[in-house]
């Protein structure tokens, strides 16, 4: 897996160096941002997560693997 960096340090995915732990990564664009998708198990996206948009700009996008430490 490539090496993915967050600066969200109270993501439950979040390790030392800035670092994502996550076994998958879903970025969305803006206009999906509130939507809640869903992961299998195994770490596999399923149902809306399946789809494809464009981005003309890293402003448009945003992270939906995010998840709360509590």
């Amino acid at each position: 897996m490539p090496e993915v960096k967050c600066n969200v340090a109270n993501c439950v995915y979040w390790a030392e160096g800035n670092n994502c732990h996550a076994d998958a990564i879903l970025v969305e664009v803006d206009q999906h941002a509130n939507e809640n998708y869903d992961m299998s198990a195994s770490g596999n996206f399923v149902d809306d997560a399946l789809h494809k948009d464009k981005a003309e700009h890293v402003a448009e996008t945003c992270c939906h693997t995010f998840r709360a430490k509590h």
